[in-house]
């Protein structure tokens, strides 16, 4: 994630607990909450950890999520979905885990979560950075991402990147805490000439009623929010300059620091979903394109 690398959701910044979110799934999620919260046993730090065997034995798997779609959430039926949840689905069923179970909390609390013993991976679509990589471990990332703007119908201002928002003096917004901020500021754009909006929802409201000439988000995010607009588009997904470089964020599981061993035997198998082209059957009907499939790891993303 860009800077600022804090803990809360994603893209956001560390003042704000959560990514941006579309809501449905968190009333649901809570009411499970009570049923999952439960501890798990203290798990052996030899050997790379022993978690992956008693996942086995027990045939359940416990998913930290944070009730927000597309990442990981409750469905209207009550069961858990998301790209993250079903990808635990498939790769735990090939480790010999047959069950997953949602645990659901905050995003601000699933790593102490996790590290507390209250479940045993985090299966949020959590980004990957150096300060959360200090506290637990990732397997590589199933997904990167972009930015993309939403704009009126064909971007009259021709915004395709935050520097094209400062030459053209674009009226900009964004929403609460997003580190869209962060890449705007850089660009150039005074920080409090920025309309601050609650999410990409009231963003692209913001675009149709002409308050604003672009909105910043995630291109998934983007993309969803303008299918059924008949006066606003996304723009093309670019990578944000960070200290004059392109950066790309990258999302992915997380394991305690112990168990080394669940996260190599996790990896595997996620490179081979990768490999074969399951992954991206598995990520598409969440909204994910070929572009947010990736070929990061773990490592290039903690070092920041």
């Amino acid at each position: 994630m860009a800077p600022p690398h804090g803990l809360g959701r994603g893209r956001r910044t560390p003042a704000r607990p959560s990514r941006r979110s579309l809501l449905a799934g968190v009333a649901a999620a809570g009411a499970l909450g009570a049923a999952g919260c439960s501890r798990v046993a203290t798990a052996s730090a030899d050997g790379g950890g022993d978690l992956l065997d008693r996942l086995r034995a027990q045939g359940v798997v416990r998913l930290g999520i944070a009730g927000e779609i597309p990442f990981g959430y409750i469905g209207k039926d009550g069961k858990v979905t998301g790209e993250a949840p079903e990808l635990a689905k498939v790769i735990f069923k090939r480790l010999g885990v047959d069950r997953v179970q949602p645990v659901p909390t905050e995003f601000g609390s699933l790593i102490p979560g996790l590290n507390s013993q209250q479940f045993d991976v985090v299966a949020a679509g959590m980004y990957i950075n150096a300060d959360r990589c200090e506290q637990v471990l990732f397997a590589d990332p199933d997904y990167q991402m972009l930015d993309s703007f939403i704009v009126r119908k064909g971007n009259p201002k021709g915004l395709h990147d935050y520097r094209d928002v400062v030459a053209k003096k674009a009226k900009f917004a964004t929403g609460t805490g997003y580190a869209e901020i962060q890449y705007a500021v850089e660009a150039g754009y005074k920080e409090s000439d920025i309309l601050i909006v609650p999410d990409q929802v009231a963003g692209l409201n913001a675009v149709e009623a002409g308050r604003v000439d672009v909105f910043a988000g995630t291109a998934l995010t983007t993309r969803a929010v303008v299918q059924k607009s008949a006066k606003a588009e996304a723009t093309e997904a670019f990578a944000p300059l960070v200290k004059g470089k392109p950066h790309v964020d990258g999302g992915g599981f997380a394991f305690r620091p112990t168990e080394t061993k669940l996260r190599d035997a996790f990896n595997t198998e996620l490179h081979r979903l990768k490999k074969s082209g399951e992954l991206f059957r598995v990520l598409r009907p969440f909204g994910f394109s070929k572009d947010e499939m990736t070929e990061l790891t773990a490592k290039e993303l903690c070092a920041g």
